[in-house]
């Protein structure tokens, strides 16, 4: 297994469970059985470029975004990743990604984007 591979099905797999699909959901979506998402998410197969282009598109993520790929002019990735798994990896915050990720009007979820933003910010330490 190679280090990137790895790699690209954690963040496969964090995406996924994030949006509250099974295995099974993802694999007919992208016309693969379930047993080769479990190979992609641990790395064992690598994901070509078409197939990976249309897990993104099932994911509703850039392509990039799956390999953590720095753009120019932006940071690492690294600490998105890590935001998502700490939010993915509490009860609520999984409830809460699957429940804002069934919204469809873009000006409802960016005033409870908005919302967050404030309860956040007001929760931290000063």
């Amino acid at each position: 297994m190679e280090p990137v591979d790895v790699e690209v099905g954690a963040r496969i797999k964090e995406r996924r469970k994030s949006l509250g699909l099974s295995q099974a959901n993802l694999a007919e979506k992208i016309g693969v059985t379930f047993q080769q998402v479990q190979k992609y998410e641990k790395g064992t197969n690598r994901v070509g470029s078409s197939r990976l282009h249309q897990i993104a598109s099932v994911l509703r993520v850039e392509p990039a975004a799956l390999f953590g790929q720095v753009l120019e002019g932006q940071e690492s990735g690294t600490k998105d990743v890590e935001a998502l798994e700490q939010m993915t990896g509490s009860p609520e915050g999984l409830a809460l990604n699957r429940a804002f990720a069934k919204i469809s009007d873009g000006a409802t979820r960016r005033s409870i984007l908005a919302l967050v933003k404030v309860i956040a910010s007001a929760s931290e330490p000063t």
